[in-house]
């Protein structure tokens, strides 16, 4: 079911030892998005103890980019189970499908756990990752966090140094609509991204009601918490500074 980034037919001569081996001083460069950074310190810790050169950016689309064919979006299970409810999670992963030809979600966490959830039935978690897999979004499953960086930092020696790749972020497609734009806007604020900010609009209708209502977004929306929504308001309130 699963692919890897570019994964080669080999022959009885040939075996996975250039996948495998750790070889030479040379350290991966990963691409991890801004709002991933703030939300996961531990995996860009982890991956800077490997040795990994890590480069926080603004990703439009994705949390983690190792090459110019594959990106990955991490997911915990419980935030992969509550987005089934939604459509945000195959609309935000066929985005990164349309940017880079390999795309990953990483799902990170104790998967069985998907049995002890009272809203969703299991089966329904299955069938959307076989539905993922089908329309070419790769799996990927790792138990906990240090997994995670385990798993990001091979992968990315796999593509740079065996396959020659480079990582590479694709341009952010042009906002064409009224609606695309109002969800840009929101999902540019910290650990907001495109998912959230749609699930602000959906319950205050629009960006400045969104804004205005900063207060309840801990009570109204699923997934916020007061050192995001402390974060917001500092900097909705803050007086501009020039920089420089």
């Amino acid at each position: 079911m699963l692919e890897g980034c570019r994964i080669k037919r080999m022959s009885g001569s040939e075996s996975l030892l250039p996948y495998i081996r750790e070889g030479g001083s040379e350290q991966p460069i990963i691409m991890v998005d801004s709002r991933e950074a703030s939300s996961a310190p531990k995996i860009v810790k982890g991956l800077k103890e490997l040795g990994a050169l890590v480069r926080i950016e603004p990703l439009d689309k994705g949390d983690y980019v190792i090459s110019d064919e594959c990106a990955f979006e991490r997911k915990t299970v419980q935030d992969f189970v509550h987005t089934l409810t939604h459509r945000h999670l195959f609309e935000q992963l066929f985005l990164l499908k349309e940017a880079y030809p390999k795309p990953f979600i990483l799902i990170e966490g104790y998967l069985p756990i998907i049995y002890k959830f009272s809203r969703i039935n299991p089966s329904s978690v299955w069938g959307a990752i076989f539905a993922l897999a089908k329309n070419g979004i790769n799996m990927i499953h790792t138990t906990s966090y240090k997994e995670t960086i385990d798993f990001l930092y091979t992968s990315a020696k796999q593509e740079q140094f065996v396959e020659k790749r480079t990582p590479v972020i694709h341009p952010v497609k042009k906002v064409e609509t009224l609606t695309e734009a109002q969800i840009y806007f929101l999902s540019s604020l910290p650990n907001i991204g495109r998912e959230k900010a749609v699930d602000l609009l959906k319950i205050y209708k629009t960006p400045f009601n969104a804004l205005a209502n900063v207060e309840r977004w801990p009570k109204d929306v699923y997934g916020f918490g007061p050192k995001t929504t402390s974060r917001i308001k500092e900097i909705l309130h803050t007086a501009y500074k020039e920089e420089g």
